[in-house]
């Protein structure tokens, strides 16, 4: 074999998923059931690890355990080669999701796990019991790094253009849905219409998952010639509407999430006082998992679960 590091010769690859499970869970006992094992066998493997790798990988603070700067490097490394072997291992084989204890890995945004995981998970209750799930926070708009890697499995993305993303991405589309304005039903401005006059003299929250210094309305309105005065710019849409319904700022957000939220929040719904480009919640995974029964099963079911889903 070639290019094979020197550590790799010799060593117990179930030691790998020792490492993959003490990251995870921060502390021996934890990962030692996990794992199925005993916590004195799971602390002689951590020896061997660290002997074999030549770093002492985690160290004892409190009653946890943490990962040293050298189990932060390879962590995800481990994490992505266990999915593909995992992957690999299980094409062909036979899979009966009422009885896999598979994990998979998710990444979303709050908005795009409200849209799909409260319908699939309560969908993989009754189909997958024993199924697992990690959702971690999608670090850009489309995590396409993470998905090449085989860090994650799945990812939930948005897009306000067309276009495919990678030759190597596979992709799933719902349907569009249009930006829609929303105020506090006691605004003090506001009451039957929203002209765009009105709007640009409101002062806006903004949401902007990834701190970029501004969303799409505003790239828009630039286009257009004009500019929103943005008061408040958060990471979370889920508190926004809330904080809209109690005050008189105003927000821009897909019609789908502003129905959803309309009533606990107490706000009121306006058609966007001017043309922006359609939001369109899309699901990805590499190609890679085509033609595995489990990844297939799996994807099949994200997007039956999906807003307005339609088959796939």
């Amino acid at each position: 074999m070639k290019n094979i590091h020197p550590s790799l010769r010799g060593l117990d690859l179930n030691l790998l998923l020792l490492l993959d499970a003490l990251f995870r869970a921060g502390s021996v006992q934890a990962a030692a059931d996990s794992l199925a094992i005993s916590a004195s066998a799971c602390s002689h493997a951590l020896s061997r690890l660290r002997l074999a790798l030549g770093d002492q990988l985690f160290v004892r603070v409190g009653g946890g355990m943490r990962p040293t700067p050298r189990a932060e490097q390879l962590a995800p490394v481990v994490e992505a080669a266990l999915a593909l072997l995992s992957d690999g291992l299980s094409r062909g084989a036979d899979f009966d999701p009422s009885r896999s204890e598979r994990r998979f890995v998710l990444a979303a945004t709050d908005y795009t796990a409200f849209a799909v995981l409260p319908g699939f998970l309560n969908r993989m209750q009754s189909l997958a019991p024993r199924l697992s799930f990690q959702v971690v926070q999608a670090e850009r708009k489309v995590p396409l790094e993470a998905l090449l890697a085989g860090s994650i499995d799945f990812a939930l993305g948005y897009s306000e253009e067309g276009g495919p993303l990678a030759a190597d991405i596979e992709e799933f589309d719902w349907p569009e849905e249009e930006y829609v304005a929303i105020a506090s039903r006691d605004h003090p401005r506001i009451r039957n219409d929203l002209s765009l006059e009105a709007y640009l003299l409101e002062r806006h929250a903004v949401v902007t998952p990834w701190n970029e210094p501004r969303g799409v309305v505003d790239l828009v309105l630039e286009r257009l010639g004009l500019a929103r005065e943005v008061a408040l710019q958060l990471p979370s849409v889920l508190a926004a509407p809330f904080i809209i319904g109690g005050g008189e700022l105003i927000m821009t957000l897909p019609r789908r999430a502003a129905l959803r939220l309309a009533e606990a929040a107490g706000v009121r719904l306006y058609p966007a006082p001017f043309a922006i480009p359609p939001y369109r919640l899309k699901l990805y995974r590499h190609r890679r998992h085509a033609g595995s029964t489990a990844h297939d099963w799996v994807w099949r079911q994200l997007a039956a679960c999906g807003p307005d889903a339609r088959r796939a």
